[in-house]
């Protein structure tokens, strides 16, 4: 796994608060990919959560100084505030299913201490393949050799 080199020291915190609460969630989209290795580059973070009313979330982001901005019209849920401005709020993953089917496929990727929930690669690259917008196919070959990279160390037997 990738050393976490995209979070500021007040985005980890959140993260790490939200685990704190017991919050379900998870990191999706390219940053997780990133987070798991792939050499992509994002301008958000996504996160997808189990339950937006869920009194953790507003308790995360009371810690750090941010604010839950909700929907309105056309406009998707926001965070706001200098510590959440990185991260979107996803509402769904497409080609994917509810966010409990696809909690079995999060793989636990080391912050600090703690570890925080990240869509597993494969459920990435599904996902990509049925949004099949031009710049999700563009960053499909690299998800894919990335994945393949990984499947291969994980069938080398460990030095000793």
């Amino acid at each position: 796994m990738a050393k976490n080199l995209i979070f500021t020291d007040k985005e980890a915190e959140f993260l790490r608060e939200l685990v704190r609460q017991k919050v379900e969630f998870m990191i999706v989209d390219l940053s997780a990919a990133a987070l798991q290795g792939a050499p992509v580059v994002t301008q958000d973070v996504d996160l997808w959560f189990r339950d937006l009313g869920d009194p953790g979330i507003q308790k995360a982001l009371k810690k750090v100084k941010g604010s839950y901005v909700a929907p309105v019209g056309t406009n998707p849920p926001m965070f706001a505030g200098q510590a959440v401005n990185l991260f979107d709020v996803v509402l769904h993953m497409h080609g994917l299913g509810s966010f409990d089917k696809e909690a079995r496929h999060c793989l636990r990727v080391n912050l600090g201490r703690q570890k925080v929930p990240v869509l597993s690669l494969e459920r990435i690259i599904k996902s990509k393949k049925a949004t099949g917008r031009q710049k999700d196919k563009l960053v499909l070959p690299v998800l894919v050799d990335t994945l393949t990279v990984i499947r291969e160390r994980e069938k080398k037997p460990k030095r000793k």
